[in-house]
C-alpha cells in the first residue's frame, strides 16, 4: 500500500454512500425473509471480501461473525471450503454462487454454478445470495479504492 492520500467516496458523495447502505440493510432483511442463516451470511460477506482482498470488510465481517457465534475454524479454512467437511450443502451451494458472481470477470455466472445453487437453494434464497455478493462486491470496492484504513493495532 502507497501513502497516496485518496478521496473517501462514501464521504465526497453521502448520498450515495448512504443509499449503498440502506440497500445493504434490505439485502439483508431479504436474505433474513428467505431462510439464510445469519452465520452464512456473514461467510459469504466474508468469502467476497477475501476474493476482492479488502482488509477493511474482511476484518468487519470477521468480527460480526464471531460476535454472532461463528466457529473461528470455519472461518480459517473458508478459502478451501469445498476441501472440508465443515459446511453444509447450503453453505456449499450459497458459497459457490457467491465465488461465481464476484469473480464475474472470470467467465460470468456459468451454468454449472447456477445449477448448483438450484438444485439446493429456493428461488428467494439465489436472489437473497446474488443480491448479498453484488453489495458485498459494491462495498469492496467502496473500501479499496478509498483505502479504508485497516490498523496494526488492537480495536482499529
Amino acid at each position: 500500500m502507497t501513502d497516496t492520500r485518496r478521496v473517501n467516496i462514501g464521504e465526497q458523495h453521502p448520498a450515495a454512500y448512504k443509499a449503498l447502505i440502506a440497500l445493504s440493510s434490505e439485502v439483508g432483511e431479504a436474505a433474513d425473509a428467505a431462510g439464510l442463516d445469519p452465520l452464512l451470511i456473514e461467510l459469504l460477506r466474508i468469502r467476497a471480501s477475501q476474493i476482492n482482498g479488502c482488509a477493511f470488510c474482511l476484518r468487519t465481517h470477521t468480527r460480526d461473525a464471531l460476535r454472532k457465534g461463528e466457529n473461528p475454524d470455519r472461518i480459517a479454512v473458508l478459502p478451501a471450503w469445498a476441501e472440508t467437511g465443515y459446511f453444509s450443502e447450503t453453505d456449499r451451494a450459497a458459497l459457490r454462487l457467491t465465488e461465481a458472481i464476484t469473480r464475474v470477470p472470470d467467465g460470468h455466472v456459468g451454468d454449472d454454478d447456477y445449477a448448483a445453487a438450484a438444485a439446493v437453494l429456493t428461488p428467494d434464497q439465489i436472489s437473497a445470495i446474488a443480491w448479498l455478493a453484488t453489495v458485498m462486491n459494491a462495498f469492496n470496492r467502496v473500501a479499496i479504492t478509498s483505502r479504508y484504513a485497516v490498523g496494526s493495532r488492537p480495536g482499529r
